[in-house]
């Protein structure tokens, strides 16, 4: 179940809080990527720490069709009813998809997604500092693992 949307626009007080990406997820649901014992710790420590995880719609859609086309349906549900329910749901609205567009575009990343662009502004609006996450732009972008 995806929570409704929130204003991405003020920082999240009094809890620890860590932006949850397509690669955080994805390694959690498959045992084999090289990622998954550092993903599955995070996720672990989140519940056991009371942290907030957040995440957004782009990459819930992302996530979706990646763990569908990759691992199969059985695993879509384990995502969408054990791993989602875990996780704030920050919805993009039309000046946040054109805003994350722009830098896109001015970047040129060849792997630099739109949805990637779209994390960094939610991470910079909420000021967080912590991802689970294993994609490079996160640590180019001085956003760690979980300390």
């Amino acid at each position: 179940m995806v929570s409704p949307p929130h204003p991405p626009t003020e920082p999240l007080a009094f809890v620890k809080s860590v932006f949850v990406d397509t690669s955080g997820f994805y390694a959690v649901l498959d045992a084999d990527d090289p990622f998954h014992t550092i993903a599955r710790t995070g996720f672990e420590r989140a519940e056991r720490e009371k942290w907030r995880l957040v995440t957004t719609n782009y990459v819930v859609h992302e996530t979706w069709a990646l763990v569908q086309h990759r691992l199969g349906w059985n695993a879509v549900e384990d995502f969408l009813d054990v791993l989602l329910p875990l996780c704030r749901v920050e919805f993009v609205d039309e000046a946040l998809h054109s805003q994350a567009a722009q830098r896109c575009r001015q970047l040129r990343g060849r792997r630099l997604s739109l949805t990637d662009c779209v994390s960094f502004e939610i991470i910079r609006r909420l000021q967080l500092t912590e991802a689970i996450a294993q994609d490079e732009h996160f640590s180019e972008n001085g956003i760690l693992l979980p300390q």
